[in-house]
């Protein structure tokens, strides 16, 4: 069999190019068997938790939101419309919490607040900052951003601030404003 050189040539090029086009094909069907969605495992509209110890009120949690990812790994619960939540200490002394979006993270219990988050004691003290943690644990909040701490004694600002959930104790960092002294 002589075929010319140029059928040869043809034969080659039509076979490669399918080659080529099959194995693509083929390789986004291996990049899909790897892949795993993440998706959330339950999906709610307009929640209203409330949390209980010992047959009291620990908090209450309003959101129009709710996304939870118990299903993966490392499972947290997503709120991507904001939070309101209110927590009652031993006696029964709330804290409210408000901000854009939160994240829980279950292993940790650990809370990312984000976006105007804004925390106001029955005292009248009042935080704001864009970005806050709440260790559920050791009921304990914490940031490096910037903040603002509004109560009886003046209005403060800085930059990284811990402090109690009651506010009894708060340890902040590069402080500046109008703050009364007892001394």
């Amino acid at each position: 069999m002589n075929l010319p050189k140029k059928n040869i040539i043809t034969v080659v090029t039509v076979f490669t190019v399918a080659l080529f086009f099959g194995c693509e094909s083929n390789f986004k069907e291996v990049q899909k068997i790897n892949f795993s969605e993440f998706v959330p495992g339950s999906d709610a509209d307009t929640v209203d938790i409330k949390y209980t110890d010992s047959g009291r009120i620990s908090g209450v949690l309003i959101s129009p939101k709710m996304l939870d990812y118990s299903n993966l790994d490392f499972p947290f619960t997503e709120f991507p419309k904001g939070i309101d939540l209110t927590i009652y200490d031993k006696k029964q002394k709330r804290t409210f919490i408000k901000s854009n979006y939160a994240v829980s993270y279950k292993n940790t219990g650990i809370i990312d607040l984000q976006g105007k988050v804004k925390i106001t004691s029955e005292e009248g003290q009042v935080m704001e900052t864009e970005q806050l943690y709440f260790d559920q644990k050791n009921e304990w909040f914490y940031t490096e951003r910037k903040f603002k701490l509004t109560d009886a004694k003046g209005v403060s600002n800085g930059q990284g601030v811990d402090f109690s959930k009651d506010f009894k104790v708060i340890n902040s960092q590069r402080v500046s404003g109008d703050i009364e002294s007892e001394e």
